[in-house]
């Protein structure tokens, strides 16, 4: 998600800006990556199924006169996957749109004034001169490489992101100037601060550097975090915590942050305004999940610095790429069970390729199958609609997605002159 980061032992060759922070970057998010698939049309059912329907709370009239963040508490359940009208309704666009997704973006070549272009794993980063030219393709990925190109997916994480943003100023100001097209987001250029925060809630995770793997092999003590004996897997931290970490050549490396002042990435100052606004966004961000019938279990934010030195958050928000979703309902049922979590994330395909593959040393890897490209397609326009309470948009597709998105940047920064 964030750009290949390089500590101060790995120096970027041609710094972008001269900035106090160590290996600035002119982008906001990319890694590199060259690996590819193309779903095909194999079917599995290897995943869990879920269908969502969403109930009012019975006890919302208790409360009317609590802060206004509580009047609308709803309960999602993950019952039957067919019977979702909405899924029903929007499966026929999904699969419509397998042959036009968008998994590559050249609009260095389409729209004049556009110089070079940094390819991230999901967003490709163009330089506006002022601005940068963020477009969020339809490409997943994990594991440090890209795995399969989900339908709308770039739409919403777009869409998504733009919405925190926008419930978040009151927390921490952002880089965005404008939105032109439903995939594109306009800038600020800022210098990235080379350190991702991640924040967690819960003992979790099935990568190598989350905090169940870390915690399961006997470490308890994790980026500076003292964690206590006898916590098991997906339970809530006694509070949460924050973990972050630098990129090296291809995966997240976890640090301390006396390790980050040291390694001159940041000012301590710096790292305490950015952790402070990460913490509080984060608890922002469960509190209006819990209102929605979910978890926000664990996320990433990232900041940079814009031309006056102050710090702005960047990249993305609370999206299903960035973050990890359960349906808060079934949560202590299922975790007294010792059963996982019913989740609304990208967890489910990480699991399918850890079934079928190394992800982590298989040259190629295997295709993800239609059905569950479709289902992913789905999780993602679901959890963008039980957050914001907006219905999802589904683009037209009289235009080819390229050209409309050519030509709608190419208007925003006519008038940005």
């Amino acid at each position: 998600m964030a750009e290949c980061m390089r500590t101060t032992l790995n120096p970027p060759k041609t710094p972008l800006h001269s900035n106090k922070i160590s290996a600035p970057k002119l982008s906001f998010s990319s890694s590199f990556s060259s690996f590819g698939t193309k779903p095909n049309s194999s079917n599995s059912n290897n995943y869990p199924r879920i269908s969502l329907s969403v109930m009012s709370n019975k006890s919302q009239n208790q409360n009317q006169n609590q802060n206004h963040h509580h009047h609308h508490q709803q309960h999602l359940s993950l019952d039957a996957v067919i019977s979702s009208n909405r899924k029903a309704e929007l499966l026929g666009d999904i699969k419509g749109s397998l042959s036009n997704r968008l998994s590559e973006t050249n609009l260095h070549l389409t729209v004049p004034g556009l110089k070079s272009k940094t390819r991230g794993k999901v967003r490709d980063i163009y330089d506006g001169g002022d601005y940068l030219v963020l477009v969020t393709t339809d490409r997943q990925s994990a594991f440090d490489r890209i795995l399969a190109s989900i339908p709308f997916k770039g739409q919403v994480l777009n869409e998504t992101s733009l919405w925190w943003f926008d419930q978040t100023r009151h927390i921490t100001p952002n880089a965005v100037i404008s939105s032109p097209d439903k995939n594109v987001t306009i800038a600020k250029k800022c210098s990235v601060i080379p350190v991702e925060f991640v924040v967690r809630g819960f003992v979790t995770g099935s990568t190598d550097t989350s905090l169940w793997t870390v915690y399961n092999k006997g470490i308890r003590n994790y980026c500076g975090n003292a964690l206590p004996d006898g916590l098991v897997k997906n339970q809530k931290l006694p509070a949460n915590i924050l973990t972050p970490t630098t990129k090296a050549e291809d995966h997240d490396v976890p640090v301390t942050p006396d390790e980050i002042v040291k390694l001159g990435l940041m000012t301590e100052s710096e790292f305490d305004e950015a952790s402070r606004k990460a913490l509080r966004l984060f608890e922002y961000g469960q509190r209006v999940a819990s209102e929605h019938g979910l978890i926000l279990v664990d996320t990433k934010y990232e900041f940079g610095k814009s031309s006056d030195d102050s710090i702005l958050l960047i990249d993305e928000v609370h999206t299903p790429d960035s973050s990890r979703y359960w349906i808060a309902h079934s949560y202590e049922e299922r975790f007294q069970s010792g059963l996982e979590p019913e989740n609304v994330d990208k967890e489910f395909l990480r699991l399918w390729f850890k079934d079928h593959c190394n992800p982590y040393e298989d040259e190629v890897l295997p295709d993800a199958p239609e059905e569950l490209i479709c289902e992913l397609a789905w999780r993602y326009i679901f959890l963008y609609e039980a957050i914001t309470k907006s219905r999802f948009d589904v683009p037209s597709t009289k235009e080819p997605i390229h050209d409309r998105i050519s030509r709608n940047v190419l208007s925003a920064l006519s008038a940005l002159q």
